[in-house]
């Protein structure tokens, strides 16, 4: 799928991208241009300058992407929910029981990006990165009829946890993208230029990149979820719904002293 989707041959662009928009719901009015070489150009558009305005805040820690929100809540005995009645394990989401027990008694939100949402994800404040955990996995489908049926899917998926420090309070998040059926591909510029997060294989690394908030981080190629997870100080925003759609830059959790 990630060979067809940048196939550039006019006919199958203009096929697979017309396919595409009319089963996905596809919105370009925020995209900075609406011509593309190929499927794959056309599902990571970038938007055009201030589509997503930012809740600047210094309490805000704003959505990282656009998508809808599943189950939030705290974190409670190491365990979240990926749906109602499905939890798994933080330390297995993470591939740490160290970091996990570092997160108890904090909150989590999932937030599922849809076929026909914009894919690219952003830093939810000011923040230093400080590890990137590569887990190789499958690829289910994140939809809510798989999150009810396959148990621990979020642990079973490809992911990236992000570890990430704000820069205002040292506080710690760790954003999870998780990826998803057909291309399952997490694209993390900033750190490997040429190539998706699997090209070197799992492993830990500690890192030393930095972002403002709302600066691009990186991309998903096909479906995907991102976790948020924070600690007991930075709770969901007031008003936060299961079902939700949110923006990038929308305030998604606070900063409470």
């Amino acid at each position: 799928m990630g060979w067809f989707a940048r196939v550039e041959l006019p006919p199958v662009r203009a096929a697979s991208i017309a396919a595409w928009k009319f089963f996905c719901d596809v919105d370009m009015s925020d995209a900075r241009s609406t011509s593309f070489k190929s499927l794959r150009e056309a599902f990571i558009r970038p938007l055009r300058e201030g589509a997503r305005p930012l809740d600047t805040a210094p309490v805000a820690i704003s959505s990282p992407c656009d998508g809808i929100v599943g189950a939030f809540g705290r974190i409670e005995d190491g365990t979240a929910l990926q749906i109602k009645g499905m939890p798994y394990p933080v330390a297995d989401l993470l591939g740490s029981e160290e970091e996990a027990k570092a997160l108890e008694g904090g909150w989590y939100v999932t937030l599922r990006l849809t076929a026909g949402m914009y894919h690219r994800f952003h830093a939810p404040h000011d923040i230093a990165v400080e590890q990137l955990r590569y887990i190789s996995g499958d690829t289910w489908n994140v939809n809510p009829i798989a999150l009810k049926r396959v148990e621990r899917l979020f642990c079973k998926n490809e992911r990236a946890p992000i570890t990430v420090r704000l820069e205002s309070s040292g506080k710690r998040l760790v954003l999870v993208p998780v990826a998803a059926v057909l291309v399952a591909s997490i694209r993390l510029p900033w750190y490997d230029e040429t190539g998706d997060v699997r090209r070197k294989g799992e492993r830990v690394e500690n890192l030393g990149a930095s972002f403002v908030r709302g600066e691009e981080m990186g991309w998903f190629e096909h479906g995907s979820t991102i976790v948020v997870l924070s600690p007991p100080e930075c709770p969901p925003a007031p008003g936060l719904e299961t079902g939700q759609t949110i923006r990038m830059g929308e305030r998604l959790m606070v900063i409470d002293e």
